[in-house]
């Protein structure tokens, strides 16, 4: 089941993404899928002119993100692997939805993409077990952890860098049958190939990511986490256009702008 957040004019709503052929059409649901069951009210939208895909959830409380969580990434990046997860915030202002601009700071001049998967929460979490983890997930969906490097370099500490608003693209949906256990996460820049990774190289999974947060931390519905990026980030800039993409599950693009 994939669930979608979206707006044709109105207040934002959410549906069920159904395929038929080359068309895309959106079940349109009654309430959020988070506090209710999922419950179709007989109006479909075909996915076209006049309606716009959202953010497929806008995290409540946060998105915790997982940092060097892939071997190679640490390596191009002149780090160590860690030998526990390490952790930081984006707050939920940092989140835009698909074909939304990524909106350079005035602050940095390197900014980087990069693509990971995205775990939603779907009920409160805490101190679960590893082989518990995946009942309180209601699925993926795609990431785009923009950082400025150059802040990040100099800040000591990445608040900053990884926090700025427009910082985490989400989308294009959730998809609630994914395994991700072994998908692929890739990216690309203007169409140009730039990351090609899998999820069986994290050096953490999923399953033990949400138990690791969840000793630290109270996840709530609709928190999200980020699950690390795999080699081969780079830089944005002004006129960019970037495509993150998880095997599976979808693309999610965007448009790169520098107000001037």
């Amino acid at each position: 089941m994939r669930i979608a957040r979206f707006t044709n004019g109105d207040d934002p709503r959410f549906a069920l993404v159904q395929q038929e052929g080359d068309k895309t059409f959106l079940a349109v649901l009654g309430g959020d899928p988070l506090y209710m069951p999922a419950m179709p009210t007989g109006e479909r939208v075909e996915l076209g002119d006049g309606v716009r895909l959202l953010a497929p959830v806008i995290p409540r409380s946060k998105v915790v993100a997982v940092g060097r969580n892939y071997v190679d990434h640490a390596k191009e990046m002149g780090n160590d692997v860690p030998s526990s997860p390490l952790l930081f915030f984006k707050p939920n202002t940092s989140v835009v939805g698909p074909d939304d601009p990524i909106v350079l700071p005035d602050f940095t001049q390197e900014v980087s993409y990069e693509a990971e998967l995205a775990v939603v929460i779907s009920k409160v979490c805490k101190d679960v077990t590893p082989e518990r983890a995946s009942s309180y997930i209601l699925g993926y969906t795609v990431a785009n952890d923009v950082t400025a490097r150059d802040a990040q370099r100099t800040d000591g500490q990445w608040a900053r860098a990884k926090g700025f608003d427009t910082s985490c693209p989400l989308g294009p949906w959730i998809d609630t049958d994914l395994n991700p256990e072994d998908v692929g996460v890739r990216s690309r820049v203007n169409g140009e190939p730039r990351q090609d990774g899998r999820t069986r190289d994290m050096v953490f999974d999923v399953p033990f990511l949400v138990s690791y947060i969840s000793e630290a931390m109270t996840l709530l519905p609709g928190d999200v986490i980020l699950t690390g990026t795999p080699a081969g980030v780079g830089r944005i800039d002004h006129g960019d256009r970037v495509e993150c993409e998880v095997e599976g599950l979808g693309v999610l693009a965007n448009p790169v702008m520098r107000r001037r």
